[in-house]
């Protein structure tokens, strides 16, 4: 492990050696730099009051150069173009060192690796205002804007304000564990825009101030943000250029850190810590199931008794109702042959007289 500590302190050397004195082009873009160690935390800052309209706020952030780590001040510039957002760059774990993605400007925010940045850049998207045509609108709930502004403003309080520092990368061990989302990976395989000459400058200027260097500040800069660009007629107070030995410093903050960053204890004790959860568990479940089914049995044996002498009151009812309908209707039977035999007599004693008036034919042997 000792032979392991020591050959990571190499490499840290010689990554430091190999950057040259600092320049444009290699400050500003930043393509394949990777670091042995990891950059210190974002520092808590307060942010400056928009100096002028359509102007975005670029948040601070940890940069490299041949004398290590150092600080670039959060500051208000101008877009390229109206309708363009910043996406600021990040640093992530790459298989043991920590590689750096450029920031760009686009028509919508992409990943930036959920580092928490301030000023309305916390970890997804950006709070902190919006295009409105070609004029840019502040949400004065995050931005600052001081009083008789005269650009647009609005305020909405539904987003997530976080002022605490924060890891200030992406991945590894310890690092911030966002993922990309589809939209922002399509945002970022989109054409973007580099960044503009008075933001290169800006870093330039950065990178030349030792009090900027985290060797020298101790990861604390007493300059943080500046309302605007850094520049050689701007710069940052208590101004001081680097010196030769800030690259000896940054070799030993190197070789301080570096066995820090791999972290290899911190892996092992993970699964460690989480055992004893995983056993507590299940004997907390057991007592619950065995109350359910006492609590049941008393409620199922009274339904029984309750419904028993319903069922024999119904019967005793409708006896009497059955023996009282016959009683009626026997004596009309009776009533009905009573009235027709007189009728059935009183044919005869008509037609009898007559039958008597027949011998009165006589009276023609008279006659004759």
């Amino acid at each position: 492990m000792k032979s392991f500590y020591v050959l990571r302190l190499l490499v840290a050397a010689i990554v430091i050696a190999a950057f040259p004195l600092p320049s444009m082009a290699q400050i500003s873009v930043g393509i394949g730099i990777s670091v042995g160690y990891a950059p210190p935390i974002i520092p808590i800052y307060e942010q400056p009051y928009v100096p002028e309209p359509n102007y975005l706020w670029i948040p601070g952030y940890w940069g490299w150069g041949q004398y290590g780590y150092y600080w670039v001040p959060g500051t208000w510039a101008s877009a390229p173009q109206p309708g363009y957002l910043w996406t600021p760059g990040y640093w992530g774990w790459n298989a043991g060192n920590y590689a750096w993605n450029q920031g760009y400007w686009g028509t919508s925010v992409g990943f930036y690796g959920g580092v928490n940045y301030g000023g309305g850049y916390y970890g997804n998207g950006y709070t902190g205002g919006r295009w409105s045509g070609n004029n840019f609108a502040y949400n004065s709930y995050v931005s600052r804007v001081g009083p008789g502004f005269g650009g647009g403003v609005y305020v909405d309080r539904n987003v997530s304000v976080n002022t605490s520092a924060s890891v200030g990368y992406n991945g590894g061990p310890h690092g911030v564990q966002a993922r990309p989302s589809q939209e922002q990976l399509t945002e970022g395989a989109a054409p973007h825009l580099g960044m503009t000459a008075a933001q290169q400058q800006h870093v330039q200027i950065a990178a030349q101030d030792r009090n900027m260097l985290a060797s020298v500040n101790h990861n604390h800069p007493a300059v943080t943000s500046v309302a605007r660009p850094l520049s050689e007629s701007n710069r940052p107070a208590g101004f001081a250029a680097v010196q030769a030995n800030d690259r000896v410093s940054a070799q030993a903050q190197a070789a301080h850190t570096a066995p820090v960053a791999y972290r290899a204890p911190a892996v092992h004790a993970a699964p460690e810590y989480r055992a004893p959860a995983a056993k507590a568990a299940p004997a907390y479940h057991a007592p619950a199931a065995k109350a359910a089914p006492a609590y049941h049995a008393p409620a199922a044996k009274a339904a029984p008794a309750y419904h028993a002498p319903a069922a024999k009151a119904a019967p005793a009812y409708h006896a009497p109702a059955a023996r009282a309908a016959p009683a009626y209707h026997a004596p009309a039977a009776h009533a009905a042959p009573a009235y027709h035999a007189p009728a059935a007599r009183a044919a005869p004693a008509n037609h009898a007289p007559a039958a008597h008036a027949a011998p009165a034919h006589g009276s023609d042997d008279k006659q004759r």
